[in-house]
């Protein structure tokens, strides 16, 4: 494999050079070309030879961005997971321009953007007369898409960025631009409302159809109803459109949710019929597999005891995150206690206890299972670890072997759970609350589906909806996915206050949980502990609009001064 160099602007000039794909695949879709074979005017001669050059662009081209900086950004600096002894700038809210996820995030983000650019020019350029105008069309607009999703995540982290349509523009000048945030977001809206047209709305397992691409709509109209305030009120137009699109998404795609939450999580769930956008992994042995695999999992496992490699001992919920688990009642200010019927819960975190089927553990060469949760008596390390994502060992998913950061479970990207409560929060819009009977269903089918009960009052008179509760519901939800943090982006477009108020109360500190019965606990007691080294770890944050933006990598700076031009107005 030919590595790209990932420096911003050299990284964009090289582009222009042919792609390397890469073979085999233990999915249809995923078909590619002999490995190391170059795309070039020999390769785009089929309908087959271009849906395998557009592949690519559903996992490799994210593997940066998503074995870490997905996690550290989406849910670090959201305040739904925590490190105890590591990224520690990003626990504390203090992602500088030299933070390691701060580079290769950036860098990843531009990476799927460059090649976008690049599968776009060569199906231009080297499309031969047999390729179908079907094929070429489908292929552009799942070029376009992967642009625009990428773009989405640069704007929310780094706000002013470049929008770079074609590597070719910058052979005669480097020199790029930023543009101001609402007319990136413009343009992201015009971007998808063509992929929406361009793209069928029936399409191979694992490929971007036509729903997933308004499912796209739903989420960016709804953030840029915000963008485009007007006193603290978001845009009503936006808003609409966000309804429109989530609803037509229900309504209309085929898709449904899945009946009982954990198994969204528990392989093989690749590609079933909640998902409207997922990264395609998997595992192939050896120097051809690194990079094709998901390796977020690796960082997720919390033991070695439970999978061939587990680097996420000190990764778990936050004390803030555990606390909106309904069931768990405060004691004072330094402890929850309690039980929850919240199924998310067990499916996200595992607290001492919890007992997983489809996990194996082995401690001296002897398997165990199921996987019951150990207790521990370490203070130090006594959390909630992370299992949304954590499948087990090679023998639980049907592997001989595994491999560091190359599993094969997909990471999803856009669920249809998030149209539920999209749907209800464009309908709320700017109000205090509401009542409207569809966004109430659908808010309520989240609740139920995880083993909650309509929101309600003490009697069980439904209860109308607020922003918070929207919140609540996405903050459970989709922990652990990455979003946190993009939902307080969005909030903050609109109402800064808000999204601070919300980062500001979120104890991100150590805590301790002891089970009432360690193999079959009814009972968790969850209690605070003092930090290993206070003062220097605080438990809370000071969130600010001095520190919300991440600050563009010093060594993209170094390399391209002119990105600290003021930003333009996109056409």
């Amino acid at each position: 494999m030919t590595k790209i160099n990932t420096k911003t602007i050299n990284y964009l000039l090289g582009l222009v050079l042919p792609i390397v794909l890469f073979s085999s695949c233990k999915k249809d879709f995923l078909e590619r070309p002999p490995t190391d074979a170059i795309v070039d005017a020999n390769f785009y001669k089929t309908d087959e030879q271009l849906a395998a050059a557009t592949s690519l662009l559903y996992n490799k081209v994210w593997f940066d961005y998503n074995e870490n900086p997905a996690f550290s950004f989406g849910d670090i600096r959201g305040g739904t997971a925590f490190r105890g002894y590591n990224e520690r700038g990003n626990v504390e809210f203090n992602t500088t321009d030299i933070t390691p996820e701060n580079r290769r995030a950036w860098s990843s983000l531009f990476t799927v953007i460059g090649q976008s650019n690049l599968a776009i020019a060569n199906i231009y350029r080297y499309g031969g007369p047999a390729l179908t105008e079907g094929a070429k069309k489908t292929a552009i607009a799942e070029s376009r898409f992967m642009r625009a999703a990428a773009y989405r995540f640069l704007v929310m982290n780094w706000g002013e960025v470049p929008i770079i349509e074609s590597n070719l523009t910058l052979l005669n000048d480097p020199r790029v631009t930023k543009n101001t945030v609402p007319s990136i977001w413009r343009f992201l809206t015009r971007e998808m409302r063509a992929v929406a047209a361009d793209l069928p709305e029936v399409t191979p397992a694992g490929r971007v159809n036509k729903w997933s691409a308004e499912g796209m709509l739903a989420r960016f109209y709804l953030t840029r109803a915000g963008v485009e305030a007007t006193g603290g009120a978001r845009n009503q137009s936006f808003l609409d459109s966000a309804k429109y699109y989530a609803h037509r998404v229900i309504t209309m795609s085929g898709k449904s949710l899945m009946t009982v939450y954990a198994d969204l999580f528990k392989y093989p769930y690749d590609n079933k019929n909640e998902s409207l956008f997922e990264l395609q992994w998997e595992f192939l042995p050896g120097n051809a597999g690194y990079g094709l695999g998901n390796g977020a999992v690796s960082h997720f496992n919390a033991s070695g005891e439970i999978s061939a490699e587990g680097w996420g001992g000190d990764k778990a919920a936050t004390w803030w995150m555990l606390s909106k688990y309904e069931g768990f009642a405060a004691s004072g200010d330094t402890m929850l206690q309690g039980r929850t019927l919240d199924q998310r819960l067990k499916a996200s975190f595992m607290l001492p206890g919890y007992s997983y089927a489809e996990i194996t553990r082995t401690v001296g060469g002897v398997d165990i299972k199921p996987y019951v949760v150990p207790f521990t008596l370490d203070a130090q390390r006594n959390f909630a670890n992370i299992k949304k994502y954590t499948i087990g060992q090679g023998k639980d998913f049907g592997m001989p072997t595994i491999e560091p950061q190359r599993y094969p479970n997909n990471t999803y990207m856009l669920r249809l759970a998030e149209m539920y409560l999209i749907y209800a929060e464009a309908t709320l819009g700017s109000g205090a609350s509401t009542s409207d009977p569809t966004a109430m269903q659908y808010f309520n089918a989240i609740r139920t589906r995880a083993g909650l009960s309509p929101l309600s009052d003490l009697l069980g008179n439904p209860l109308p909806i607020t922003l918070d509760d929207i919140l609540n519901e996405r903050f459970k939800e989709f922990a652990i996915e990455g979003m946190a943090w993009y939902d307080l982006v969005s909030l903050h477009y609109w109402n800064p206050t808000k999204a601070f108020s919300i980062l500001n109360s979120q104890d991100r500190g150590f805590y301790y949980i002891t089970p009432d019965n360690v193999t079959n606990p009814s009972v968790w007691t969850i209690k605070k502990t003092p930090w290993a080294n206070p003062p220097a770890n605080p438990r809370m944050i000071n969130a600010n609009a001095g520190n919300f933006r991440i600050p563009i990598p010093s060594v993209e700076m170094a390399q391209a001064p002119w990105l600290s031009n003021p930003a333009v107005e996109y056409p």
